[in-house]
């Protein structure tokens, strides 16, 4: 596993990323975590990219561990941090992919730099809120992110009392987890460690304007969704698909919002035909 490196941005905050390496021509993975999480490679991620001779760059959002907060911070402000980390790399060109609130940050990285983006895939991903109601339709535990919409003070004013809620997940969700995708249950834990506020700021973020349009992402797009998702329900990725104009879309009728990861391998195939 990569080690966390350290960039100071221009305005001064700290980023932390991890960047597993790799031989010079190698195809480069930019991965974007969920909420919460730590930003560090996780064990099925970087054993899916080992198998394909793959680098993987992975950044801290603001808020996190190792990464300063950036309040008020959009999408697009956290994608902003992820090309600092590429251009401090040297990294020219990349596929992006990003699980559950991962996603919209895949997608803002390549509506910032489309010269740089071959492909996105998101598994799981939240799509723009619509100002509808219906947005939350099918979500096990919404309160976070309704509280969300009040603010970034509201939002914190939750975090304080509210508890993980366990039918957001399936029992597919579960097994998974007994597997080699139990580390991405470790990592949410750390993720969540030095306190709320990533996850505070990711929500804000979600229910905000992301700074960027999905109709500019002109790159292929992949979207993979569980039809049993009780955490970000499949009509998020039906809206995103008639919006991206060259998406498409994978149903996994059985998989819930983490089992879906399993799917990871294929995606990351698809990916790097678009290398």
């Amino acid at each position: 596993m990569s080690e966390p490196q350290r960039l100071v941005t221009a305005d001064g905050r700290a980023v932390r990323y991890f960047d597993t390496g790799g031989t010079p021509d190698a195809p480069v993975l930019v991965w974007h975590h969920g909420t919460p999480q730590t930003g560090a490679v996780i064990e099925p991620v970087a054993a899916e990219a080992d198998r394909r001779g793959v680098r993987v760059v992975s950044v801290t959002r603001p808020g996190y561990p190792g990464s300063d907060p950036l309040p008020g911070r959009s999408v697009a402000d956290a994608a902003g941090d992820v090309l600092a980390v590429l251009d401090a790399l040297g990294v020219e060109r990349v596929v992006t992919a990003g699980a559950s609130g991962g996603g919209p940050h895949a997608l803002a990285l390549a509506a910032l730099a489309p010269e740089r983006v071959a492909a996105v895939v998101t598994l799981a991903g939240i799509a723009p809120f619509d100002g509808s109601p219906d947005w939350f339709s099918g979500m096990a535990s919404p309160g976070g992110l309704q509280a969300a919409l009040a603010g970034r003070d509201a939002r914190m004013a939750y975090a304080e009392t509210t508890e993980w809620d366990p039918e957001q997940f399936t029992a597919r969700d579960f097994e998974t987890l007994e597997g080699p995708w139990g580390a991405l249950g470790a990592d949410a834990q750390a993720g969540s460690a030095e306190g709320p506020v990533g996850e505070v700021d990711d929500d804000v973020a979600y229910t905000s304007p992301w700074g960027v349009e999905l109709r500019s992402v002109r790159q292929p797009v992949l979207l993979i969704q569980g039809g049993a998702d009780r955490v970000v329900p499949a009509p998020h990725a039906a809206a995103m698909l008639e919006r991206l104009p060259h998406a498409e879309l994978w149903i996994r009728p059985r998989e819930g919002h983490v089992s879906v990861l399993t799917a990871f391998g294929v995606a990351l195939d698809w990916a790097l035909t678009q290398w």
